[in-house]
């Protein structure tokens, strides 16, 4: 098992100290997000800054986040987030990223479209060389849970076809235990890895009120079971948009976030790379 860390839990820190700091703390990965290189770029920064600090700190990005609007754009204004969508997906691609998150919409209902603009971004990932990742977001009107996402990729019936794990959306939402037993390991592509606070009931919690693995309400070790026993063997990536944490030393906070992750992974069994 790989242990990644996702920029967003050190948010407010600038993108090539995010990378140093995953380095110096010890994962292996850290997952970059596209607005934090466009920022860099407008900042007056290159690309090409991105991959020296990824290469001096011998970090993979295994995921890249994220294309949206691809799910709820129509006529002209979907032809420009297909546009965007190739931009990214080829960024992704130069920073050696085998996957792109594929968001669904926020606020328009239903899923009944969403094959189609997925069976695209699943086009582009294989001109790019780059996964298309089908995601679900607990507190999206749209895609929200695992039963729908599976809905969505009989519905494509590409072999390319997967999504990502979230144990915080799994909590949120009506995700349980049985619906991951039942997902085929091929369409399991990244695993997000985060806590829910405790004082909130399912179902009412946004992104914030993420908390550190091991101090919230989700059983983590049963989650995390049913994927070893599945024979998931690829990265675990932790995700928080937590102010707390933001507010802390940026390298305490990425350094605690590996240290949970190392003790629940050794908890349930796995090996870490």
């Amino acid at each position: 098992m790989r242990l990644s860390l996702n920029s967003s839990t050190i948010k407010p820190t600038p993108l090539l100290d995010k990378i140093r700091v995953a380095g110096e703390a010890g994962y292996k990965g850290i997952e970059l997000w596209g607005v934090e290189i466009y920022e860099h770029i407008g900042r007056g920064g290159e690309v090409s800054d991105v991959e020296k600090a990824l290469s001096d700190y011998g970090l993979e990005v295994p995921c890249f986040i994220a294309v949206r609007n691809w799910g709820e754009s129509t006529d002209w204004e979907y032809k420009l987030a297909i546009d965007e969508a190739k931009r990214r997906f080829e960024l992704a691609a130069r920073l050696g990223s085998p996957l792109m998150v594929c968001t669904p919409p926020l606020i328009q209902p239903g899923i009944d479209t969403l094959h189609e603009g997925y069976s695209d971004l699943l086009e582009i990932g294989r001109e790019t060389g780059v996964r298309a990742v089908l995601e679900y977001i607990s507190f999206f009107a749209s895609l929200n849970n695992v039963q729908d996402t599976v809905t969505v990729l009989d519905r494509c019936n590409d072999p390319d076809g997967c999504t990502i794990l979230d144990a915080f959306h799994n909590w949120n939402h009506s995700t349980t235990l049985d619906d991951i037993k039942a997902l085929p390991l091929e369409r399991i592509a990244h695993y997000h890895i985060d806590d829910a606070a405790k004082d909130i009931p399912s179902g009412q919690q946004k992104d914030p009120d993420r908390v550190m693995i091991g101090d919230g309400a989700i059983d983590l070790k049963s989650e995390l079971t049913v994927l070893k026993e599945k024979g998931y063997d690829k990265w675990l990536s932790l995700e928080l948009f937590s102010q707390e944490w933001w507010d802390k030393d940026p390298l305490e906070a990425a350094k605690v976030g590996l240290e949970r992750m190392e003790e629940i992974v050794s908890d349930v069994g796995w090996e870490i790379e």
